[in-house]
């Protein structure tokens, strides 16, 4: 039974940080690459930032670029997302994804982790 858990988010401050983590258990871990996705209310589920099974390739959404990071442990198959600079607008529920090496599918998501920017 393969399971992606996310942790970390809550409410955070206009211009501060959070990191989310997403683990994953039931795959072989570096035969998938993780992306992060997210979903504002009224809004539909848009892609945030994604990388490659090596950790190398890196895909950005344009409004990640410069403030949002990713990196991946496969000893500890978890991906990090560190999100700096945050804004009301980044405010959504997150979603991590994983899609096997070379497909543009996303076969499992993980649970979704709140994050609210607001002062």
């Amino acid at each position: 039974q393969v399971q992606l858990v996310q942790s970390g988010g809550g409410f955070v401050q206009p211009g501060g940080s959070v990191r989310l983590s997403c683990t994953a258990s039931g795959l072989t871990f570096s035969n998938y690459g993780i992306g992060w996705f997210r979903q504002a209310p009224g809004k539909e589920r848009e892609f945030v930032i994604a990388i490659g099974w090596n950790g190398v390739n890196i895909d950005y959404a344009e409004f990640a670029k410069g403030r949002f990071t990713i990196s991946r442990d496969n000893a500890e198959n978890t991906v990090y997302l560190q999100m700096n600079s945050l804004k009301p607008e980044d405010t959504a529920v997150y979603y991590c994804g994983a899609r096997p090496n070379y497909t543009p599918i996303y076969d499992y998501w993980g649970q979704g982790t709140q994050v609210t920017v607001s002062s």
